[in-house]
């Protein structure tokens, strides 16, 4: 006998504009070369290098990322790497895709959680659960995740849409990838949400993911705030892409990969800390840092906030022009 399950007709479902929001996208916006007070960190330029070297090569430089690199304003530099060809593939967490999603339908995202959990009312906001009809139409039409939900702002006529990195990856045919767990994001939580259609699309995501990694040999892999899904999505997709490489007698090791987040690290980050350091189980450093770069890559940490982090890669490019 199945077990009981919960009656999503019981919800209430309130209009977006009755939720106050945190942020505000005018506030956070971060324009191209506006960006003056760049690091003295040398790391940045080496990664900026390694970058121009995988453009030169037509290798892989994917971009994965947390949701709040989205809430702090970063997309702007993301789209103009996108339009230079510096950055082939970005990819996302489902609240990357959500936060994305807001800022280009009304200039505003993220809720009070505190607030509205005790309200009975945190995610429950009917215009957010427009993504869940936009990743339903898409999965009829044999799209991703995130190019469904890119097609369905663009194609809507969003108010920002052109701020948006999930649009424009769909206006412009550059991959950008939503990589969810069901249960996590708030529209999961709305009746129009179908766990089918959106597993399959995050699927085909994860396969469109995993063939960018096919290419990633001399090529960069960037890990901006994700401290779980990038790394074991990472993880995942170069071991089907090195199988598939072996055949072919193909290596995919010359790799650069670089982590950029919010915790201090002390030490070698070149290899993996002992398992009877907590740090063994923060999967950027172990995964991303070191197992993967182990047979001939290289790596980099870089302790920023991600406003002053994606916008110093981003000039450090563009300043070097059309390569």
């Amino acid at each position: 006998m199945p077990f009981q399950i919960f009656d999503r007709s019981k919800l209430c479902i309130m209009p977006l504009g009755e939720r106050v929001h945190d942020i505000d996208i005018e506030t956070v916006s971060i324009q191209p070369g506006t960006f003056t007070e760049l690091s003295q960190n040398r790391d940045y330029d080496s990664i900026s290098d390694a970058i121009i070297r995988a453009k030169e090569s037509h290798s892989t430089v994917l971009m994965m990322y947390g949701a709040h690199v989205i809430r702090k304003g970063n997309s702007l530099y993301m789209i103009e790497l996108m339009k230079r060809g510096f950055v082939t593939h970005f990819a996302t967490n489902g609240a990357g895709a959500i936060h994305d999603f807001e800022f280009s339908m009304i200039g505003q995202t993220c809720e009070s959680v505190a607030r509205y959990i005790s309200e009975g009312q945190f995610g429950l906001w009917k215009e957010t659960g427009y993504l869940n009809d936009a990743v339903n139409a898409g999965v009829k039409e044999g799209l991703g995740f995130g190019e469904a939900v890119g097609k369905y702002i663009w194609e809507n006529d969003f108010p920002n849409k052109e701020r948006s990195v999930l649009a424009m990856g769909y206006h412009l045919q550059v991959p950008c990838t939503v990589h969810i767990g069901i249960g996590n994001d708030i529209v999961h939580e709305h009746p129009n949400f179908d766990g089918a259609a959106a597993g399959e699309a995050s699927y085909r995501d994860f396969l469109i993911y995993t063939k960018s990694i096919e290419n990633l040999n001399h090529g960069v892999f960037l890990n901006f705030g994700s401290a779980v899904t990038g790394p074991e999505v990472y993880l995942k997709a170069l071991a089907m892409a090195r199988n598939a490489a072996k055949q072919e007698d193909r290596d995919i090791y010359d790799i650069t990969t670089a982590v950029f987040d919010l915790k201090p690290i002390k030490g070698d980050t070149s290899h993996e800390p002992a398992k009877t350091d907590p740090y063994y189980y923060y999967r950027p450093w172990k995964t991303i840092l070191a197992r993967t770069v182990a047979d001939g890559g290289r790596s980099f940490y870089i302790c920023d906030d991600h406003a002053v982090s994606v916008p110093n890669i981003g000039e450090r490019l563009l300043r070097r022009g059309d390569i």
